[in-house]
């Protein structure tokens, strides 16, 4: 009996962890960039009350076992795209396919995002195109996105390749926005703030995508909304919740059961 106690016992810990990364969804639904997480669970060890003992066709074919529960194991994020929002600002840039934006943390160095929501940081007598807290965006040469006072305005093409026009008419072209991408973009570890943090160990070397072979479109004055569906994690909400119901449900059976069993008198 005390085995069903710790089964559904562990039924209740796994939803109530679900939940929260469900919660965390449904917070993030207006969150620019941000890509939907859930939670993989696995079985837990089986005590093995009869094992299998065919042989010559004689015995039982079959194992009699019993499961301790479950137990959450991983949590994995969907990096499909999500819809892209018109804000005519020059400066909010969307990725159309994978990838990330490469910016420099001065001290966690180089970090990926998905959020395009650049300002202009000025910076004497240029302007630096940085994300919401200073961190300077990178080019393909991991250089500084970089204006001067003598450039009137700029534009990004699909490729990302940025030029930029001079006071007398003149067109320059500054650099290439950085798209990255990752043999393991799950192993990318989330630091707030829309950012992400990796380790060749986990995610593979960051790889850069070449101007000629570009599979990802850079789209400017576009922001990319997140990728959470509401009814889609209402649904999955619901479901957890009855979950968790259910395995209380059961530990009060077993608690009954066990109090039968103790009011049995001889």
């Amino acid at each position: 009996m005390m085995r069903g106690l710790w089964s559904a016992a562990s039924g209740m810990k796994a939803q109530q962890l679900n939940i929260d990364n469900i919660s965390n969804n449904l917070a993030n639904v207006n969150t620019t960039g941000y890509k939907k997480m859930r939670v993989e669970f696995k079985d837990l060890l089986y005590e093995n009350i009869k094992q299998s003992n065919l042989s010559e066709g004689e015995g039982s074919p079959v194992n009699l076992q019993v499961g301790h529960g479950v137990m959450y194991s991983a949590t994995s994020r969907n990096f499909e795209n999500g819809s892209f929002e018109s804000t005519n600002n020059p400066t909010d840039l969307a990725l159309d396919g994978g990838g990330f934006f490469a910016v420099e943390n001065p001290a966690e160095g180089i970090l990926y995002t998905r959020d395009g929501s650049f300002k202009l940081s000025v910076d004497g007598d240029t302007r630096k195109l940085v994300t919401s807290e200073g961190y300077s965006v990178l080019t393909d040469g991991d250089e500084y996105i970089e204006l001067g006072s003598d450039y009137t305005d700029f534009t990004i093409d699909e490729t990302g390749r940025i030029t930029a026009k001079t006071a007398d008419g003149e067109t320059e072209e500054i650099g290439t926005v950085a798209i990255y991408d990752f043999l393991n973009p799950d192993g990318l570890q989330a630091m707030g703030s829309n950012l992400y943090k990796a380790d060749e160990n986990v995610t593979g070397e960051a790889i850069l995508q070449e101007s000629d072979d570009i599979k990802t479109k850079v789209r400017q004055g576009y922001l990319e909304a997140s990728n959470v569906q509401i009814v889609e994690e209402m649904i999955k909400l619901i479901t957890a919740q009855r979950a968790y119901d259910i395995n209380s449900k059961a530990i009060q059976t077993a608690d009954e059961m066990m109090q039968t069993a103790n009011n049995v008198k001889r």
